[in-house]
């Protein structure tokens, strides 16, 4: 009997690209919880011509994927098929310009902040308590100390599914509480945002406020993803979450935690499905307590090895 013909693997099918390819790729390690499998394909392109290219000639039949710093995520215990898209050196510069600035995509939400604050640039301290990057701040609309993306942000500009490079205006985005309108499988390479003339002293001291805000209110030095769930019309999550009895709850080595309970660790050998399992826990007890259910903040991407149940 002859052997079974050998199906090439993903990568050999794939468009050639400038940068970095990998099959297999550990995302674990990348994100902020330390959890997950592997991306089937994981693509750093080397710049913006070089994601074009390469989107334009990938058979729409690929699903992609993007992520970024993996600071609101949890990549399933089984990984994630197709295309992962990481952007990288490429994307991360930070340029002062009249009446505000442009950042790369990969660059840091503190760094960007950083970058203005350097300038005198007023506006923007917000972006230093918001761990993960420009691109994926845009993406969910990131906020935090009275501001967010929808109010600072002038244009994004993206790479399409067919690879082209398109402008928008904030106005076209469609942005609403912790959610954007970008286009499907579309990849947020640069955007602009307005700020305004200020004192460097008094930038400089907001930003530290905002620092030690976070230190002492949030298990910033834990393997954590962030807030967990999205603050209900009226309401906030985490007093939702207390009041229901989840404060320290645990699963595997998932637990919600004792200093900000609208956070999840991992203490150390979690797995992504305990933290998804916890989540949902979490979901039901509070729906349980108080007719609300919560909505996920954080994003879960690829596929479970067991699926916990979810709220509906």
């Amino acid at each position: 009997m002859m052997a079974a013909e050998q199906l090439p693997h993903l990568i050999d099918t794939l468009p050639p690209i400038r940068g970095r390819i990998q099959a297999g790729a550990p995302l674990g390690p990348a994100t902020w919880f330390r959890v997950g499998g592997p991306a089937e394909v994981l693509v750093r392109p080397a710049d913006v011509a070089d994601l074009q290219a390469f989107l334009a000639a990938l058979p729409l039949e690929i699903p992609i994927t993007v992520i970024g710093a993996a600071s609101n995520l949890i990549v399933r215990d089984g990984g994630i098929p197709g295309v992962t898209i990481r952007l990288a050196r490429g994307f991360g510069d930070v340029a002062i310009e009249h009446g505000g600035l442009t950042a790369g995509a990969a660059a840091l939400d503190a760094t960007t902040a950083e970058h203005a604050a350097a300038a005198g640039l007023a506006g923007l301290e917000y972006l230093s308590g918001i761990p993960g990057t420009i691109g994926g701040a845009i993406a969910m609309n990131a906020g935090a100390y009275g501001s967010d993306v929808a109010n600072t942000l002038e244009w994004a500009e993206i790479v399409t599914r067919q690879g082209d490079l398109v402008r928008l205006h904030v106005a076209d985005i469609g942005f609403s509480y912790r959610h954007s309108g970008l286009p499907a499988e579309s990849v947020v390479v640069r955007a602009r945002f307005h700020a305004h003339p200020g004192d460097p002293a008094a930038i400089a001291a907001r930003m530290d406020e905002i620092r030690a805000s976070r230190e002492a209110t949030q298990p910033t030095r834990a393997r954590t993803g962030g807030s967990t769930f999205r603050n209900p019309p009226g309401a906030r999550a985490w007093e939702l979450i207390e009041a229901a009895g989840c404060r320290g709850l645990t699963s595997g080595a998932a637990q919600i935690s004792e200093k900000h309970c609208n956070f999840m660790l991992n203490t150390g050998g979690a797995t992504a499905a305990d933290l998804e399992r916890l989540g949902e826990e979490v979901r039901r007890r509070v729906h349980a307590a108080t007719g609300i259910t919560l909505i996920w903040e954080i994003k879960r991407l690829g596929l479970p090895t067991n699926r916990p149940e979810a709220v509906r």
